[in-house]
């Protein structure tokens, strides 16, 4: 994101530089075609310089599961313990 704004920066400084001068019509076209050039590679180099994240595989969510709390006796008492139940 700097350097896209460096180079709009530097996009915007040169074009005003260019309106100020004086209306000479040889002088003007050569220096717009310059100025095209130059910012055209500037910001041409700011977005091939922007890297893409990564490819990210996510998997499906599973089947919904719950904890149940379950009674079982043990041999001498009954007990509680927790019990996960995917449906």
């Amino acid at each position: 994101m700097k350097k896209t704004f460096a180079a709009l920066l530097a996009v915007a400084t040169v074009a005003g530089a260019l309106s100020a001068t004086p209306a000479n019509a040889q002088r003007a076209l050569g220096a717009a075609v310059a100025g095209g050039i130059i910012g055209g590679a500037i910001v041409g180099g700011a977005i091939a310089a922007q890297q893409a994240p990564a490819p990210v595989y996510v998997a499906p969510p599973g089947p919904p599961c719950r904890w149940v709390r379950e009674r079982y006796w043990d041999g001498y008492d009954w007990r509680f313990r927790r019990v996960q139940y995917c449906d």
